[in-house]
Order: structure tokens, then C-alpha cells, then sequence
């Protein structure tokens, strides 16, 4: 059934904007004459589908989640490191990207504008259909407004200062960071009001269709908004309905959450999908759709160890060692580690069918090395990433991210004893023993530094750790930023605003008044 949220429009619209010295936003803004696409769609529950579906389609390419923007989310933390050859991926971590050569971070930024702006299509179009089907009409509006506040979210989080456009226009002034949070938060809101608990038991088009936002997905993400933000109070209310659906739980088996065998499982909240099977078997570089793409994803060769992809993402030592602090109650290492990591593990590991010791023992560089297990088709039905072709899933929310980020916030809220209990549903699943006894009588600031350490080893590769320093704080304080650098020798290059990405220099050429940030 997910398939059905490939169909996105084919040949969309096209808008011809010429610019003079002396016309207003309408006359800048007129129709293509050889697409009449406006003209003859938006017409039925049909086209409404379509174009919502057309919004997804966006999260599917090389500038979102196809590649680049887990490398944006997951390269500056002190998790990972790169030593790709591509020097614009390489300086992501080193907080060294370029700001006149906008490779991934510019492709990023221009595919979220290409998704808020279909959004914007179904939020100005679909209301004005006359549906029959009610409930499904809210259902799309409602999708449109979580795709566009989650492609804010990221424009937002990552460039700081943005155009927040809410409407078609021909161009969009540049705007705070506090207008574009408000914003985001204003999307997640209208969504989580009109988006089903899931789709199993909606009728109409788009019935039993996984891969689709819910409220939970909105929810979550509105918490999320919140709490970057600091408005904690509000951040506790949110999660907590999102606790109080009875949707979610933790699967049993970790790596289920990052493989092709168990997705939109009941720990996922919301997830790109991604299928060997559906489509062509071009890759979705961006731009209009092409009748040949696929579906697929270029992560899993990008993080891939070597030999078996391009390595260009790797763990820290850091990170492994971090694994080691605390002994499972059966006296065992984390069993995240094995998920998250290949190593040299005693006793042996396989990947892609090998044994890790046998098969790097001739090269003792790569035989003492670490390398990426998540997100890896590396259980032994593939031989190697280099199709470029990966189906899995990209999970964007996971329910144990809403309890810990809960956790977080009855913390900041003066009640840490409530929070040791949804610590202790993550700890469970890893074998951990109950912090309460381990740690009883956390303050605040120490509760605050164990959920640092609690979220570092829960959700490594998955584009939060960064996320989570910066909203700290921890880059502007020097005994933390000394302890980063010491963890992690990327951020010796640190510089301060170098913690968001450039604004490209494409975009403040045409759209007039536009800062850069600072430091570029």
C-alpha cells in the first residue's frame, strides 16, 4: 500500500517569473503557455491525492533524504567524523562548508523550498475542491501543513534565518529564526488537528496507506519545535499526548529500526519510504520527477564501510568507547553498539556475508577501523552498496525519542524524579540496569548531562546528536566546546555561527535583501 505515495504529479507546474524594475508580486507571477497543468487540475479527490503526494515526492531526492540532508544532520556531531575525498562533504564536520560552492548543503535548501512550495500548492488549491469525502479533504490539508512545517523545520534548524513562504508569491523576504520556529510551529499545529491517529481506519483514497503523516507524526514534531525552542511547558504537554494515543511502543529488537524487515514498525512515528520495488532504477538527483527514477536511497552507500561502499561516513572512537561505560544487567556490552557499529569484535562480526576480521586481515588500517552499521543492507542478502539502490526506510521520529525528549522536558520543568521512568523504557530495551538505583537522586544539572549521555548512545547516525548540541547550548560554552573538541578533533575548527549552514549565494542574489549568516 505505500507504494500509492509515489504517483506525485508528473510534469508539474511550471511558472515563468520575469523580473522588472517597477511591477508588483502579480505581475511577476504569470503561466507558462504551453502548460495549461493550472488550468485543468485541481479539479477532483483525484488531483487533491496527487498533489499532496507530489509534496512527498520531495523527501525522496538527493537534496533531502536520498543523501544529503542526513549529512548535514549527521557530520558536525561528535558521533561521526568523514574523511570523504569530496571536499563539500568533508568540511561539513569541520564546520567548513564553502559559501560559494553550495554542493549538498544548497541542494538541501533548494529541494525544502521545492517542498513548501507544492505544499503550498495543495493548501491554496484543495480547499477550493469540491470532495465529497470530507474526512479525506481534512486529511490531505492536513499533510500538506506537516510536509510544509517539516521541510520549515529543517530550513530553519539548519540555515537559521530563512523566507518562511506561506503562500505563492514571486519572492519571500528573509526571516528571523523566532518568525521561523513560529511558523513551523503553526504548521504542526493545524496538522496535528486534522490528520487521523493512522490510516487503518479511514475510508476513502487514501485507506490503509502507510507512510502517510498522522497526528502523532505532527504531534511529535510540534513537541520537537517546542522544546528546541525552549518553551518546555508546552514541549511536556505535547509529548505527552503523544503518549496518551496508545499508538506507540518499542519494538523489541533495536535493529529493526534501521533495516528493510520491520519498517513503519509501532516504534515509528513518521518515515521516508523508500523501496527497491517501486519505479525505475535511475536515481532521484533532483529537479522535475523523470518516469525513469526509483525509489531508493544513496545513504547506505555513502555510509558503507569500506569495500562495500564509500565510507564517507564514519563513527567515532569516541562513540564505541562510550558504549563501554555501562554493563548490561547480564554483564554484557550495550547491544546498541553491535547495531550501530562493525568492528573487530572478538569472537567475530559479519557484514555483507563476511567476517570482519577475515575479510579486512590483509589491511590492519581498516581491520582496527569502525564503520556504519545503520542503515545498512549488510545482513547478508546483498553483497556490497554499490547499486546505489537501498530501500530502507529513513526513519525520521522514533517513539524513543519522544520519551526521552519527554523526559527532558519534566526535567527542565522541575520534575526530575518523573523522568527516570521514561529513561528507564529506552534503558530497558538496551538491557540496561534501572537508573533509579544506579543514580538515585539526580539534580537537575546532572539528570541533564545523564540524558545527554542517554540520547548520544540511543540515537548516533540518525541526525540528532548535532541537533541536540546546539540546542544546548554546548557550543558557546567553553568547558563544553573543550570537551567537544576533545571527544571529536572536527570541532578544533569551530567558529562561532558556524553551527547553521550558509544561506547559497544563488538565493541571496535573487531575492534581494537577504543576509548572509554570520561568520561566511
Amino acid at each position: 500500500m505505500k507504494y500509492k505515495i509515489y504517483n506525485y504529479l508528473a510534469g508539474f507546474f511550471s511558472l515563468a517569473i520575469i523580473s522588472t524594475s517597477c511591477v508588483n508580486d502579480a505581475d511577476l507571477i504569470q503561466l507558462d503557455p504551453n502548460n495549461d497543468a493550472v488550468d485543468s487540475f485541481w479539479k477532483t479527490d483525484q488531483d487533491a491525492i496527487k498533489g499532496v503526494n507530489a509534496a512527498y515526492g520531495s523527501l525522496l531526492t538527493d537534496g533531502t533524504y536520498m543523501r544529503s540532508t542526513p549529512l548535514l544532520l549527521d557530520l558536525k556531531g561528535d558521533d561521526t567524523r568523514s574523511n570523504s575525498p569530496w571536499d563539500a562533504m568533508y568540511n561539513v564536520g569541520r564546520f567548513n562548508s564553502n559559501a560559494s560552492n553550495a554542493a549538498i548543503y544548497g541542494w538541501a535548501y533548494e529541494t525544502y523550498y521545492q517542498g513548501i512550495y507544492r505544499a503550498n500548492q495543495v493548501l491554496e488549491n484543495v480547499s477550493k475542491i469540491d470532495m465529497a469525502d470530507a474526512g479525506l479533504k481534512n486529511r490531505i490539508i492536513g499533510q500538506a501543513y506537516f510536509l510544509r512545517g517539516l521541510y520549515l523545520f529543517h530550513a530553519v534548524n539548519l540555515f537559521k534565518n530563512v523566507p518562511l513562504p506561506t503562500e505563492i508569491a514571486a519572492f519571500y523576504p528573509q526571516k528571523t529564526n523566532e518568525e521561523g520556529w513560529k511558523q513551523v510551529i503553526a504548521d504542526f499545529k493545524a496538522a496535528a488537528d486534522l490528520l487521523p491517529n493512522s490510516y487503518t481506519s479511514v475510508t476513502g483514497l487514501d485507506a490503509g496507506q502507510k507512510g502517510r503523516a498522522t497526528k502523532g507524526a505532527a504531534l511529535g514534531y510540534l513537541g520537537k519545535a517546542y522544546l528546541f525552542t525552549k518553551d518546555f511547558a508546552n514541549a511536556k504537554t505535547t509529548f505527552k499526548q503523544v503518549i496518551d494515543l496508545g499508538v506507540y511502543s518499542l519494538v523489541t529488537n533495536y535493529r529493526d529500526n534501521f533495516t528493510d524487515t520491520n519498517e513503519n514498525n509501532s516504534e515509528s512515528l513518521f518515515e521516508v519510504q523508500f523501496s527497491r520495488s517501486a519505479g525505475g532504477v535511475d536515481l532521484g538527483w533532483g529537479g522535475a520527477p523523470a518516469t525513469g527514477w526509483g525509489k531508493t536511497s544513496a545513504r547506505a552507500i555513502t555510509y558503507a564501510p569500506r569495500a562495500f561502499g564509500w565510507t564517507d561516513v564514519q563513527p567515532t572512537r569516541t562513540l564505541f568507547n562510550e558504549y563501554q561505560q555501562e554493563k548490561t544487567t547480564a554483564n554484557t556490552v550495550d547491544p546498541r553498539l553491535d547495531a550501530t557499529i562493525f568492528y573487530n569484535k572478538p569472537g567475530g562480526m559479519q557484514l555483507y556475508g563476511k567476517d570482519f576480521a577475515t575479510f579486512y586481515a590483509a589491511n590492519p588500517g581498516d581491520l582496527n577501523d569502525l564503520f556504519c552499521r545503520k542503515y545498512q543492507n549488510s545482513d547478508g542478502n546483498y553483497a556490497n552498496e554499490y547499486d546505489w539502490r537501498s530501500g530502507i526506510n529513513e526513519r525520521l521520529l522514533r517513539y524513543a525519542d519522544v520519551l526521552l525528549m519527554y523526559a527532558e522536558s519534566l526535567n527542565e520543568t522541575g520534575d526530575t524524579p518523573g523522568a527516570y521512568t521514561y529513561i528507564k523504557m529506552v534503558r530497558d530495551r538496551a538491557g540496561l540496569p534501572n537508573l533509579a538505583i544506579t543514580k538515585p537522586g539526580l539534580t537537575q544539572a546532572t539528570m541533564r548531562e545523564q540524558i545527554g549521555h542517554e540520547r548520544f548512545l540511543e540515537f548516533p547516525l540518525e541526525g540528532h546528536r548535532f541537533d541536540d548540541i546546539r540546542r544546548w547550548g554546548w557550543l558557546q560554552d567553553p568547558v563544553k566546546l573543550a570537551w567537544l573538541k576533545s571527544r571529536d578533533v572536527e570541532f578544533n575548527s569551530y567558529a562561532t555561527g558556524r553551527e547553521y549552514f550558509p544561506i547559497p549565494q544563488l538565493d541571496i542574489d535573487n531575492n534581494p535583501g537577504t543576509v548572509q549568516n554570520p561568520s561566511y
